[in-house]
């Protein structure tokens, strides 16, 4: 995969994101917990940190950014995924845990094709 694909396979991930941010936003269940409050905003900081590189055109940029924000975003869907019933055991949380896991590994997955077309036998160059 190019890196030029890689964005534009990333950023409709990121926009999946947006929509589970917007839920969790305006969800009432969480309005008094920080500690998922922190899930909405996380991910706003993640997707706005790599907009202007998108609409510079900068590819190198905007998967350097991302790529950083990754370990984060991991370790946020794996809280989230523990963490949603705290709030409310209603499927749309459930679903939004699960669309947040699930974003995640298809960033791994694109993540790691850029890495095999750039390294293709698996080394460091």
């Amino acid at each position: 995969m190019t890196p030029a694909e890689a964005v534009e396979r990333l950023n409709m991930v990121l926009a999946h994101l947006w929509m589970v941010r917007t839920f969790l936003k305006h969800a009432d269940d969480i309005q008094e917990d920080e500690e998922l409050l922190d899930v909405p905003r996380t991910l706003y900081d993640s997707i706005r940190a790599v907009e202007p590189a998108l609409q510079r055109g900068d590819t190198r940029e905007y998967l350097r950014r991302l790529k950083g924000k990754l370990p984060k975003l991991r370790k946020l869907s794996e809280f989230f995924a523990r963490e949603y019933q705290r709030a409310s055991v209603h499927t749309n949380f459930e679903m939004a845990s699960l669309s947040l896991r699930g974003a995640v590994r298809q960033m791994e997955e694109i993540f790691a094709a850029i890495d095999a077309e750039t390294h293709p036998s698996g080394s460091e160059a």
